[in-house]
This record gives C-alpha cells, structure tokens and sequence, in this order.
C-alpha cells in the first residue's frame, strides 16, 4: 500500500477525526459522541471514492437531485452508508428524499412536517424504516436563511410532534458569517434542552471544533476534507 500524501482528502479525514476527538477530549466528551458528516455536495464520485475507502461512511448532500444522481451506485458498492440531507428540502422533493436519506437536518416548516409526515408514513409501511428528523433554527434570525427563529422553536417543535406526528431527533443551525459562531451553538443547545432534544447538527470547517467543545453531536464537515469545491 502506497503512503497517504499529507494533502489527500484521506489524510484531511483523518486530520479532522483527530481535531473532533481532541476537543471532545478537552470538554470530558467522548468523541465517539460525535458523528462527523463528510459534506460531498457538489463532489462526483470520483471525489468521494478516497474517502469511502478510507473506511468513512457518514456523508452530507445539499441537493435531492444531485444525491439521486450519484448517491444509488455508490451506496450499492458501499451499503452502510449513511446519507444526511443538510440543505433546503422542498416540499415536493419530500418522496425521493425519504427514500434516500437516512437523516434530514432542514425540517423549518408546517407544510414541510405535513408533506414529511406523510411520506415517512407510507416508507414505514414499505420498508420499516424512517429518516432521523432535525428541526432548523435560525439563530440569528436572518431573513434571507431558512430556519426557525429561536422565539418560535418550542411551539413549532410541538406542533410537529403534536400536530403532525412527527419523531424530532435534535436541532441544527448554521451561524451567521460574520458573528462568533460559539453564542448560536450554546442558544441551540439551551432551545434543545429545554425541549428534551440531545443530538445536535452545528459547526462546519471553519467551526466543528468549538461547536463539539459545545455540545455538537453531529459536525457538517466538507472544505477541510475534501478541499475547494468545483465551481457550481
């Protein structure tokens, strides 16, 4: 076996893996508390090959359609993958992105958790299963991002649940660029808290490791493993 090069998404994998195990470590968590999600969006397959065989098996997309597009081959050759959805998702995408996704970080609507509900019902039905469900917060209340603002979060979370009969796993957020990200995590996990939540979808390349050192189950991680992204 050849040695892996200091710049190879492999050897970036293994360099994030240590960085989220050390601040774990510092904070008296066990990194295996947290789930890294490899964000390949916009990535072909010949990208994100190194970093299945590099033994990784969690993976985020933005998009239904491009996960639809390249996600069935791969996951035929490496079937324990587990695939997140970490974007936008529209209503009408609901069918394939149940059928797809192993968990959906973007629940921020009524008619989402309606058109969710009823989806998930009927893949319950068909094969037992259903996606893990993350609620949105926009915690810096910006308009032009999705998300619920944290003033409603409790009562959305009860309508979902209530209303809709839907299972919600934990809260993700994306900060504000040009804020401290730390304030938005540690507003996330007091919203999670204080609703009985415990898994929670925060921190990316720039963040991951002050977002684990605040509680952060899950880590969207993408740059830092698998470099620049091709332009769209």
């Amino acid at each position: 076996m050849s040695p892996i090069s200091p710049d190879s998404s492999a050897a970036r994998l293994a360099a994030v893996k240590e960085a989220i195990a050390r601040a774990a470590r510092e904070e008296g968590r066990d990194p295996a508390a947290v789930t890294l999600v490899a964000v390949s969006k916009t990535f072909g397959a010949e990208a994100i090959l190194p970093v299945l065989e590099a033994g990784h098996r969690v993976f985020g997309e933005n998009r239904v359609q491009e996960a639809k597009a390249k996600w069935p081959e791969l996951k035929a050759r490496f079937p324990d993958v587990e695939l997140h959805l970490i974007g936008p998702l529209q209503s009408n995408k609901t069918r394939d992105a149940v059928a797809l996704f192993d968990v959906i970080h973007t629940l921020d609507r009524p008619s989402l958790a309606e058109a969710l509900a009823r989806e998930i019902a009927k893949e319950i039905v068909a094969s037992g299963r259903r996606p893990q469900l993350f609620v949105q917060i926009n915690t810096g209340e910006e308009p032009q991002k999705a998300g619920v603002v944290p003033g409603e979060a409790d009562a959305f979370l009860t309508l979902v649940r209530d209303q809709y009969g839907l299972n919600v796993d934990g809260l993700m957020c994306i900060p504000p660029v040009d804020e401290p990200p730390s304030p938005h995590f540690a507003l996330l996990a007091t919203i999670a808290r204080r609703n009985g939540l415990t898994k929670l979808s925060m921190g990316m390349s720039g963040d991951f490791e002050q977002a684990v050192m605040l509680g952060a189950t899950h880590v969207r991680v993408g740059s830092a493993i698998f470099g620049h992204r091709p332009p769209l």
